[in-house]
This record gives C-alpha cells, structure tokens and sequence, in this order.
C-alpha cells in the first residue's frame, strides 16, 4: 500500500488517459502487420495461435503454417481441426518432421521446410486469408533451410492489408528489421531446469 490518497490516484489517472488518448489520435495509418514472435523463453507460438483466436472472433480468415513442428500430435492442431470442421474460416498446414538435431538429416530437413514456404506462399497470396501465422519459420531460416531474404522478400511485396506473424527463436536482423512489431520472450524460470517433463496441454 502506498499513501497516495484517492484524489491523488485519480488526477495521475487523468494524466496517463490524456497521454494515451494523444497516442491513440496520432496512429492515424492502417495497415497490416509484419509480426515477429521471438526469444528463448516459452510463449512464442502460443502468443501467435492467441492472436489467431482473436482474429476468428473478429470475423477474419486465418491460415497457420508450422514449420519444424509435426512430430507428434498437439492440442493446437487437434483444437483447429474441430473448429474448422465447424466452418471457422481457418487452415492449419503443419509441414515440419521434428527438430533437426532428430532428422539430422540436412538435405531432408531443407526440402521438407521449403513445402512448408511453397505452402506459406500460397496462403499469403491468397486474398481471402486476413491473418497468417508462420510458426517456428525463424528456425527455418536460422538454419538456412529457408533463406532470409526470400521470407523477406516476400513480407515485403505482400497485400497492405494482411497481418502475418513469424514465430521461433533467433528471428534474423533481416526480419527484425522489416517487422511493424517484434516482440523478444525471455526466460526466468523454466520446469525444465528442474527435471520436468514436457506437460501435455502446455507444451504441446
């Protein structure tokens, strides 16, 4: 508790409203949005597939690409299947076969991401999707399965309006640099340095 009296609270609440209300006056440009999810913390593809339930719930189209991921079944997937067979309007594609340090096989791994771009291509110049969402695509191009500059060569000659999200640890300068709004996770805490086990329903 603080000694900050009510009247106090109230006209710094004024102060702050006015600041926001002066921001909110001057974003004046619409536009779709280059979003990057990144860091080592947990929370990169999670943040995306909220952003996804957000733009179904405001009436928009959504395709999802997952890179790396595919090895086993999540929720995620599970959760898009029973809604699109409702006819929300959302495609999930999950394209990858595992972490490389499992396949370990690098010509596999470069051909099995490059499905899964031709895949993100397709959805990104189809003019009916509002939102796409490209999970794990910075390890794709970490690794340089998929090249940086083609990703970004291709963000930058998208539709105005589409928003498109790029999850993934070690997102590239290139990305960050044309990206509306880059977001880092960071670790704190994680089970795993405790000797806990992936938990279904949060880490798949």
């Amino acid at each position: 508790m603080t000694d900050e009296t009510n009247e106090e609270h109230r006209k710094r609440m004024v102060r702050i409203n006015e600041i926001k209300d002066r921001q909110l006056a001057s974003a004046t440009k619409e536009k779709g949005l280059v979003i990057v999810h990144t860091g080592a913390g947990k929370g990169k593809s999670t943040a995306a597939f909220g952003m996804a339930i957000r733009a179904l719930g405001q009436g928009m189209k959504v395709g999802i690409v997952q890179f790396i991921k595919g090895a086993i079944p999540t929720g995620e997937a599970e959760f898009i299947k029973q809604i699109s067979a409702t006819g929300m309007p959302i495609e999930m594609h999950t394209m990858g076969e595992g972490f490389t340090w499992k396949t370990q096989d690098r010509e596999r791994d470069i051909a099995t991401a490059m499905k899964g771009w031709e895949q993100a291509v397709q959805l990104m110049r189809d003019p009916s999707f509002d939102l796409i969402v490209l999970d794990e695509l910075n390890i794709a191009t970490k690794y340089d399965y998929v090249p940086a500059s083609v990703v970004v060569d291709e963000l930058l000659a998208k539709r105005p309006m589409l928003h498109v999200a790029v999850t993934g640890r070690n997102a590239s300068p290139e990305l960050i640099e044309i990206a509306d709004l880059v977001s880092e996770m960071k670790v704190i805490k994680h089970p795993y340095a405790h000797g806990i086990q992936p938990q279904r329903g949060v880490e798949f």
